[in-house]
């Protein structure tokens, strides 16, 4: 039976004890920060496999278009895949290139003002994709500590209540509710950590991969407009 008796307030001083013990406000801020954590790790890990596989899909389409193989061959065999990153930038210069040609385009400014406009386009497109889902991060990283906080703040609330409707002010009657109440803003804080430094761990390496995108659709629309000077100088 003394075993037993200790054994209950052991148990009720447990992190979900003081979960269940929680009122309902603090409960709904808890609940919402842990879904908000979860879903943070779920995105820190896609995007850190994401990025992954683009850089390593930019390596593999920079050694392809490097390796001296033709514009045209390397065309033909992206043309219907479905790509990503400098690929889609180069399907898009090239396929605005031929339709030019084919239509008979006379203009060498106007067709470097339109592969110039398709590739800021897709690099657009490619940006935003890489960027998805990162303002979350943000977000979470810098409410979630305050979330915590209001929780922390109502459940403080609620236990001088009760401790003014009780009339007792030992450490025993009040410990209890303040833990409750503190444990809120410690979730908060095991949400907003992760999220932030994730955040600017993955902005940081958005950017990175955008530069070589703005780096490799610079280079490819220098190398189309030798080609296009080129193809004017000799219908002349």
């Amino acid at each position: 039976m003394a075993q037993s008796a200790l054994a209950a307030p052991e148990a009720s001083h447990s992190l979900w004890g003081l979960f269940m013990q929680a009122g309902f406000v603090v409960k709904l801020v808890m609940i919402g920060l842990l879904a908000a954590s979860v879903w943070t790790w779920a995105i820190i890990i896609d995007k850190t496999m994401r990025y992954g596989r683009f850089r390593r899909q930019l390596n593999n389409f920079e050694n392809n278009f490097w390796s001296g193989q033709s514009l045209e061959d390397l065309y033909h065999t992206l043309s219907d895949r479905k790509t990503n990153g400098m690929g889609a930038l180069f399907v898009a210069a090239m396929r605005e290139w031929k339709k030019s040609f084919e239509k008979g385009a006379r203009s060498p400014m106007g067709l470097q003002s339109r592969i110039e406009k398709a590739m800021d386009v897709t690099l657009a497109r490619e940006m935003d994709d890489l960027e998805s889902r990162l303002g979350f991060l943000a977000t979470v990283g810098s409410a979630a500590p305050f979330v915590g906080l209001f929780g922390t703040v109502i459940g403080i609330m609620t236990s001088f209540q009760a401790i003014a409707a009780s009339k007792q002010t030992n450490l025993a009657v009040v410990a209890p509710g303040i833990a409750e109440a503190l444990l809120a803003t410690a979730i908060g804080l095991v949400a907003a950590i992760p999220a932030v430094i994730a955040y600017n761990k993955l902005s940081a390496d958005a950017g990175k991969l955008g530069l070589r995108l703005e780096s490799f659709a610079d280079e490819f629309s220098a190398i189309l407009s030798r080609q296009i000077d080129e193809r004017s100088a000799s219908a002349r």
